[in-house]
């Protein structure tokens, strides 16, 4: 859980500065980086979940 969390403060911070440098230089691949940065946290997430479940359905077998 530590990981997870760290991973999502260090994603939650990426993103907030990309939306900044955005904000600040009208960029858009500021934009897109915050977008791809977004959706590999929630695929690391999603992977993760996927792991910790399949290690509980193990642990009942």
């Amino acid at each position: 859980m530590l990981l997870l969390r760290l991973i999502g403060l260090l994603a939650l911070i990426t993103i907030g500065v990309s939306l900044a440098l955005y904000a600040w230089s009208r960029e858009p691949r500021y934009l897109r980086f915050a977008w791809r940065v977004f959706l590999g946290s929630i695929a690391f997430v999603l992977v993760l979940m996927a792991f910790y479940a399949a290690e509980r359905l193990l642990l009942v077998v």
